[in-house]
């Protein structure tokens, strides 16, 4: 991973404490999309499951997540697909 990846899992490992964490550098299937620059790390795939999801709505979850990576994605991550769930949803 690179320094991007690497700050985004310690930012949602410190916000969240997950169970499960799985973060994937999608940037390479986003050649010549927007935001795009060519040196990777711009595009993401993230799968969360942690407590902090129990009894909150998917959309709520995806905004706790944002928040905890506002500062990334007002800058280097240009998209980032977030799948978060609280233990037990599968």
């Amino acid at each position: 991973m690179g320094a991007v990846a690497d700050t985004l899992v310690r930012k949602l490992n410190e916000a969240f404490s997950p169970s499960r964490l799985e973060l994937v550098d999608d940037s390479d299937r986003h050649h010549g999309h927007a935001g795009h620059s060519g040196s990777g790390e711009s595009h993401f795939n993230l799968r969360i499951e942690a407590e902090a999801f129990a009894g909150k709505a998917r959309v709520m979850r995806q905004r706790m997540v944002m928040k905890a990576l506002a500062e990334e994605l007002a800058g280097p991550v240009h998209a980032l697909s977030i799948v978060a769930t609280a233990p037990g949803e599968g």
